[in-house]
C-alpha cells in the first residue's frame, strides 16, 4: 500500500519551504499528492543522465535526525510506500530540482535485520547504503563497499546506565570495575573493541539486547547500550515506565573514533557510479551543512514519514530536535580539522582499521590483507571547500 504525504506546517518551518509544501490529508490506497513546482538546480547539480532516474538508499534503521541529510534532499510531494518501507521523492539541492528522484528504504526491522552491505549485494536497484565505519570494514572480506563521504564525523554510541543505581559510575572503564552485566546487540563491534582495551570484561557482555527499554527499566543496575541521540531522550521523555534521565559516556570519547553513518556504494559498482558520485557527493556533504544549520524542515520530514507508517516506532518532533542538537554540540555533526565537512581523515581511518583488524579477525571476519583506510574510504568524490561556516 502506497501512502502520499505532503510536509506538515510547523512553526520552525522555513517561510520558503512553507511555500512550497502542499496540504493534504493521510489518504489510503495508491494515491499520489501534487508535488510543488522546484525550480531547477544549478547545471553542476543536475543529476539528470548521470544518476539513476531513480537514486535508492538502503538507510540502516527507520527515518531519524542522524540521517538529516539525505531527508535534507527529499523534495516535497513525496510518496510513503507502506509496504516497501521507504519513501520516494524529487532529489533537491538546496530545494532546487536536481531532476532525478530520491528514495530511502528503511533498513532494520524493515529488512529482517539483514546488513546494509547484504542488501547492496542482493538487490541490484539499491544503488547507495549508509554504513558505520566499523561495519564497512568487517564487510571488506565477503561484500565489499567503499565509503564515500561521511553524515557523521563520529558514531554517536554510547553506553549507559541509571544513576541513581550506580551515583560512583563516571565512564565505562568505571562500569568494567564493576561485575555489572552490560547489555548489547550482537552485531555491535564497539563491545568487542571495549573488551579488547580492557575497558570491560568479556564476562560482563550480555548480547540480548533487542531495542526494548523493558530490560532496563526492569533492572536499572545493568549498562546497556545506545545512541546519544536516542536512548536518553526517549527514556526521559518517552518511556512512562521510566522517564527519568539515563547517565552514559560516548564510546568515540574512549578512543571507537570511527565514521558513523557512511554513504557506501558496493566496490565492484563504483566506477560505473563515479560519474554521478562526482556530482552527486557534494550535494550531500553540503546538505549535511544545511542540515547543521538549520535542521527543522527535515526534521518535519522525518516525522511525518515516520507517522505515516504505523510500522515504525514513533519518534517525536521533540526527539528529532533535541537529536540534531546533540549531533552538533557534541562535534558528531561536524567538520574536519581542516574545515571541510563530509571527507575522510586517511590517517584516522588507517588508524580504524589498525583498531579493529584484530577483533574482527578474533570474531571470525576474513579480511583482505594489508588493508588500507583509502581502500575503504575514498576522498575521491568529495569537495574540500564545503564546510561548516
Amino acid at each position: 500500500m502506497t501512502i502520499s504525504y505532503t510536509h506538515r506546517v510547523r512553526a520552525a518551518v522555513s517561510a520558503l519551504v512553507l511555500a512550497a509544501v502542499s496540504l493534504t490529508a493521510c489518504t489510503g490506497g495508491d494515491s499520489g499528492s501534487a508535488a510543488a513546482a522546484l525550480d531547477p538546480a544549478a547545471e553542476p547539480q543536475r543529476l539528470a543522465g548521470v544518476c539513476p532516474d531513480n537514486v535508492v538508499v538502503q538507510l540502516q534503521w527507520q527515518p531519524q535526525s542522524d540521517m538529516g541529510a539525505l531527508f535534507q534532499m527529499l523534495g516535497p510531494g513525496y510518496t510513503i510506500d507502506t509496504d516497501a518501507r521507504s519513501v520516494t521523492g524529487p532529489l533537491v539541492a538546496g530545494g532546487k530540482d536536481t531532476g532525478v528522484d530520491l528514495t530511502l528504504r528503511a533498513g532494520g526491522p524493515a529488512i529482517g535485520f539483514q546488513s546494509v552491505s547484504s542488501q547492496l549485494y542482493v538487490d541490484d536497484a539499491i544503488h547507495l547504503g549508509i554504513m558505520h565505519g566499523d561495519q564497512l570494514i568487517a564487510a571488506a572480506g565477503s561484500q565489499p563497499v567503499t565509503g564515500v563521504t561521511p553524515l557523521l564525523k563520529y558514531s554517536p554510541a554510547i553506553l549507559m546506565w541509571d544513576p541513581a543505581s550506580h551515583p560512583e559510575w563516571r565512564t565505562i572503564a568505571d562500569i568494567g570495575t564493576s561485575d555489572a552485566t552490560v547489555v548489547v546487540s550482537k552485531e555491535q563491534i564497539f563491545p568487542q573493541w571495549l573488551v579488547s582495551r580492557g575497558l570491560i570484561d568479556r564476562s560482563q557482555l550480555d548480547t540480548t539486547y533487542d531495542g526494548a527499554p523493558a530490560r532496563f527499566v526492569g533492572d536499572p543496575t545493568i549498562a546497556q547500550q545506545g545512541f546519544a541521540n536516542s536512548e536518553p531522550y526517549s527514556y526521559e521523555q518517552d518511556t512512562p515506565a521510566w522517564n527519568k534521565p539515563v547517565a552514559y559516556q560516548l564510546v568515540k570519547d574512549v578512543g571507537f573514533e570511527i565514521y558513523a553513518s557512511n554513504v557506501v556504494v558496493r566496490t565492484d559498482k563504483l566506477e560505473a557510479m563515479a560519474p554521478c558520485l562526482s556530482k552527486l557527493v557534494p550535494i550531500i556533504q553540503q546538505s549535511g551543512v544545511d542540515y547543521h544549520e538549520a535542521p527543522e524542515a527535515a526534521n518535519a520530514t522525518i516525522v511525518d514519514v515516520i507517522a505515516g507508517d504505523v510500522a515504525y516506532t514513533p519518534y517525536t518532533e521533540g526527539e528529532a530536535a533535541a537529536s540534531a542538537a546533540l549531533l552538533s554540540d557534541n562535534g558528531l555533526l561536524a567538520n574536519e580539522a581542516d574545515g571541510s565537512f563530509g571527507t575522510y581523515d586517511p590517517a584516522r581511518t588507517q588508524r580504524t582499521i589498525d583498531d579493529l583488524a584484530p577483533v574482527l579477525a578474533a570474531g571470525g571476519a576474513k579480511l583482505p590483507t594489508g588493508l588500507t583506510g583509502e581502500q575503504l574510504f575514498t576522498g575521491r568524490f568529495t569537495d574540500p571547500a564545503i564546510g561548516i561556516p
